[in-house]
């Protein structure tokens, strides 16, 4: 259903009440001019990528160009992909843009950022009020705007404040629940692509993003979706005839029950600057999907993401805690592990993995992309990379130590399985992204968007190969354990 059926919107009270939808003209002209201005910049200056994805074991490029804005050190994994923060300007970092253009496009997001942020606030807070029917207090409105107002000037509620309106469970949850910490934008220009899907459930049309769940974010926290398609001169209303009431011209956000298609689906029409918001358990009870005008487009979509395993802090936080377990002779220098404790050895080659295939290669995998717009994460990656080939050489000394015939035999057994499987893992997953980086369609990406396989893995100025033949070392180690059993 759209707008223009008669049941239209008691489906949307019914069916779809967690959907916010406000018209462009409810934000500040100034704040629309910035951030449009933002998105042009962003195309004029080449920083939309088509993102390499993996589907079923298969890589496929997004008909949808992206660019990953936001806290500095965050990620944002989807579809088997990381994606990593260009930075928006924030106290404390050294930021350098690759021009003030871009400089001024991340300060932009950040700006429309804080303003989703108050209007979900206001919105869960209405929300909440409206389904608890018993309250008819007359100042209900009054309290809403009272909070929201704190919450922007204060960055809190004081306590007679939060008497009034919100307890203080209610306000951190509130407040978690929304603070978005980065916006993934996209862009599309439909009449440049070739093919694009048709919508299969209830004849929609073409879509640019097919259904889905939004990946990776805090649970029942809100999404925030500004919208600008470059309408112009552009043909807003279709002549043609309608695609089941969905006009084909324009660009539309499609709303699903989740495994229903019973329930008839939603199509929203988007205009220039109209934005949406997704509140509470919306993305996880339901499906949307976005469905392509004749226009190019441009959205920011802001989001809570689950940085719990996804920030620098953390993966710094993991190498930190393998390397405890390595000691220097303060003497000789020589390097050797403090315990080989079958738990202490199986934690920090599991880090080993996750440094490898969770940073330094779904980083490198995307090849220069983000120096197109600054060069901040070469330093981070760099630091991991040292970290990973000190960890590099824990697994060379673990494998010294194992093969030694003075261990405790137990122990030795033990750790000599554990270590076999997470090193297994280590040469599978290698093999994996070797394929994945020579696959056909990382061979079709712009030459400084193609995957680099693995550019942390030799030093060529220090010609430092790697202290060891991982296939070798598997074939040994599975000797070893035949021999035991």
């Amino acid at each position: 259903m759209t707008p223009a059926d008669a049941d239209f919107h008691q489906l949307w009270k019914t069916k779809y009440s967690k959907l916010i939808f406000r018209k462009s003209d409810t934000i500040p002209e100034e704040l629309h001019q910035m951030v449009q201005e933002g998105f042009l910049t962003l195309r004029k200056h080449d920083c939309f990528f088509q993102d390499l994805v993996r589907i079923k074991g298969k890589d496929f490029v997004t008909p949808v160009s992206r660019i990953l804005i936001g806290n500095p050190g965050c990620t944002y994994k989807y579809l088997n992909t990381r994606l990593f923060t260009v930075p928006w300007p924030t106290e404390g970092y050294d930021i350098k843009y690759c021009s003030p253009g871009v400089h001024d496009a991340c300060k932009a997001l950040i700006r429309l950022n804080d303003y989703l942020h108050i209007e979900a606030v206001k919105a869960l807070q209405g929300q909440n009020l409206f389904e608890t029917k018993e309250i008819k207090d007359s100042t209900v409105t009054d309290r809403e705007q009272n909070f929201a107002t704190s919450f922007t000037e204060k960055g809190s509620v004081s306590k007679d404040q939060s008497n009034c309106c919100v307890s203080e469970d209610d306000y951190i949850s509130l407040k978690n629940r929304t603070s978005y910490n980065l916006t993934l934008l996209n862009y599309m220009d439909p009449l440049q692509m070739l093919y694009l899907k048709q919508e299969p459930y209830f004849g929609m049309g073409n879509m640019a993003v097919s259904w889905h769940h939004d990946e990776n974010l805090l649970e029942r926290s809100t999404v925030a979706v500004y919208s600008y398609s470059c309408e112009g001169s552009a043909v807003e209303e279709s002549n043609e005839q309608k695609l089941k009431g969905r006009d084909p011209a324009v660009w539309h956000v499609g709303l699903k029950v989740a495994w229903d298609i019973e329930t008839p689906g939603l199509a929203i029409p988007l205009h220039q600057g109209d934005f949406y918001l997704m509140l509470d358990d919306l993305n996880m009870t339901h499906q949307h999907c976005v469905l392509a005008g004749f226009s190019p487009r441009f959205s920011s979509t802001h989001r809570v993401a689950d940085c719990s395993r996804g920030t620098l802090e953390y993966i710094f936080g993991q190498c930190e805690l393998a390397l405890q377990n390595l000691q220097t002779d303060s003497e000789s220098m020589a390097l050797s592990l403090k315990s080989l404790e079958t738990a202490v050895v199986k934690q920090v080659e599991e880090i080993h993995n996750e440094v490898e295939f969770e940073w330094l290669r779904q980083f490198w995998f995307q090849g220069k992309r983000y120096l197109k717009c600054t060069d901040w994460w070469l330093k981070p990656m760099a630091k991991l990379e040292e970290f990973w080939r000190k960890m590099e050489v824990m697994t060379s000394l673990v494998l010294s130590e194992v093969g030694k015939e003075e261990q405790i035999e137990e122990q030795r057994n033990e750790t000599l399985s554990c270590f076999l499987l997470v090193l297994t893992e280590r040469q599978k997953l290698r093999k994996e992204w070797t394929a994945r980086c020579q696959s056909e369609a990382a061979e079709s990406l712009p030459e400084d968007q193609k995957p680099e396989c693995h550019p942390f893995w030799t030093d060529d100025e220090c010609n430092m190969p790697l202290p060891y033949d991982l296939e070798e070392v598997i074939a040994n180690l599975q000797n070893l354990v035949q021999s035991v059993e």
